[in-house]
């Protein structure tokens, strides 16, 4: 018997939509994951007078040892001349990629740099159901056992380099003549955020408080906007990681909403702003390399004086 009218129209429609998803899971697997980009964002939070101040954002690399395309092309960035760098966590996916991410950082070492560990600095991946990915983040599970990533030779590193370790910790930097002062959290998406031991209320001396997490979870958005951080830097969304032309991300990983899964928003808290970047990093976890509508990226944000009035 053979098949007539709607049925023959179904199964060419259906051949049609199982081809172009099988391209755009190519796509994405093959050709967006690798298909790096530099953001660029001019953010007013700077003293009245002040020399703009060139801060390089790197997030959620997910660094494999193999990863030779993405270690260059962090490695390049160092040709940006940033005044500071800011890392938001999640470096690494194995225990041998402590070698390959220093080899990547590269000059970006020799410079002013802060950071923050996320849940792939401290734990490697493991597989894992995809859709685990669109549950709540409180309705998903983390495994037990303690870290099997070298997390400590990592700390060293940077922190021998210069880096200032922000991890539940605060500190104070003079870059190109502006008092800094900075303020972390470890990784709120595994409940290390301790933001009691950094509150307070921003030192008014400062030229410029930064707030700088992994996860941005609402908590620690508020405590940071609440003690008067006019700029928070974090990462860990992937900037929803697969998101939909023309509509964008469907999940942000952490109780942020979609609308500020990735790029430069405005947060608010008990009557106060703050300029919040999100990146939406560099990798995937090897177990789902795959980016669609969402490239991987840095961010270069380019700190001005506020606008007359603000602040």
């Amino acid at each position: 018997m053979s098949l007539r009218g709607p049925a023959v129209t179904a199964l060419k429609a259906a051949g049609v939509i199982g081809a172009v998803g099988a391209a755009c899971v190519g796509y994405a697997a093959a050709i967006e994951v690798r298909w790096f980009t530099l953001r660029r964002f001019t953010v007013p939070v700077l003293p009245p007078g002040a020399d703009p101040l060139k801060v390089l954002h790197l997030s959620d690399l997910h660094l494999m040892p193999s990863q030779e395309k993405k270690i260059r092309w962090v490695n390049e960035l160092a040709q940006l001349e940033p005044d500071l760098v800011v890392t938001t966590g999640d470096n690494i996916s194995s225990p041998d990629s402590v070698l390959p991410l220093l080899r990547a950082y590269g000059g970006l070492l020799d410079l002013p740099g802060v950071f923050v560990f996320g849940s792939n600095d401290y734990w490697k991946p493991h597989f894992k159901n995809p859709a685990n990915y669109l549950l709540p983040a409180n309705k998903q599970k983390h495994k037990p056992h303690g870290p099997d990533l070298p997390f400590e030779e990592m700390r060293a590193a940077f922190t021998d380099a210069g880096w200032a370790d922000l991890n539940n910790l605060k500190t104070t930097l003079k870059v190109n003549g502006l008092r800094l002062d900075f303020a972390g959290t470890d990784d709120p998406h595994i409940k290390r955020d301790r933001y009691a031991e950094v509150a307070g209320e921003v030192d008014p001396a400062a030229d410029l408080s930064i707030g700088v997490t992994h996860a941005p979870y609402q908590r620690v958005l508020n405590s940071f906007t609440g003690d008067g951080y006019p700029l928070i830097l974090a990462g860990h969304t992937h900037g929803g990681q697969l998101a939909v032309p023309l509509y964008g991300a469907l999940v942000t990983n952490c109780d942020l909403d979609t609308s500020r899964v990735k790029g430069l928003s405005t947060w608010g808290y008990d009557g106060r702003q703050a300029a919040l970047h999100v990146s939406a990093g560099l990798g995937t976890s090897p177990y789902a390399p795959v980016r669609f509508a969402c490239r991987p990226e840095a961010t270069l944000l380019t700190l001005v004086p506020r606008i007359h009035g603000a602040g």
